[in-house]
């Protein structure tokens, strides 16, 4: 692995550092991190004590709100949970993908659309909608991933939107490709 892929896969110390309350136990921690959920990232004082402790120190103003929307939603997913998620090596397009295999309906692809479609000031509210589907459905989230996404969220070229529609998309085109091989096996086999 070469030094730009490890540093693209190496967990920031701020999900450490969330991740640690958890295998603390530390309920009381997670419970002020959802206080958070439903307000604008960064307004929640109660927070500030597990947020600001823990990410970068020179932090301009947007990406506080997203350490802060990063931090709720976590602790979201992690309500209830006495211990974390296996790692998963998917962004939140791979995270609905699998949702939509344990939910055959046209409504998560409307869901994962409107979240793809928002404005950033409208995110927050998605997402919060979003862990809560995959945490009732057992879906990981990489959140790694999706803290270095939101990074991205305004780029005039909507990479991130890009990326992870390509994510929800493609294991559609890979079974797709292992139905189609399957078929031909079998008409091959019929000769």
């Amino acid at each position: 692995m070469t030094d730009i892929n490890k540093k693209i896969y190496e967990k920031p110390a701020f999900v450490k550092s969330l991740e640690d309350l958890v295998e603390k136990g530390d309920r009381a921690g997670l419970a002020t991190l959802r206080k958070g959920l439903g307000k604008e990232p960064g307004t929640v004082t109660e927070m500030y004590k597990y947020v600001y402790s823990r990410m970068p120190w020179q932090t301009n103003l947007f990406d506080e709100k997203i350490y802060f929307l990063t931090a709720s939603l976590f602790a979201l997913w992690h309500q209830g949970k006495q211990k974390l998620e296996e790692n998963f090596d998917g962004d939140l397009g791979k995270t609905f993908r699998q949702i939509s295999k344990k939910i055959e309906s046209e409504s998560i692809k409307e869901r994962f659309a409107a979240i793809i479609n928002s404005h950033f000031d409208d995110l927050p509210n998605h997402l919060r909608h979003a862990v809560s589907l995959a945490k009732s459905k057992d879906v990981p989230i990489n959140w790694s991933f999706l803290l270095e996404d939101l990074k991205w969220w305004n780029n005039d070229g909507k990479r991130v939107q890009r990326k992870w529609m390509k994510s929800f998309l493609q294991e559609e085109k890979t079974e797709l490709s292992q139905v189609e091989g399957t078929q031909k096996e079998e008409e091959e086999n019929e000769d």
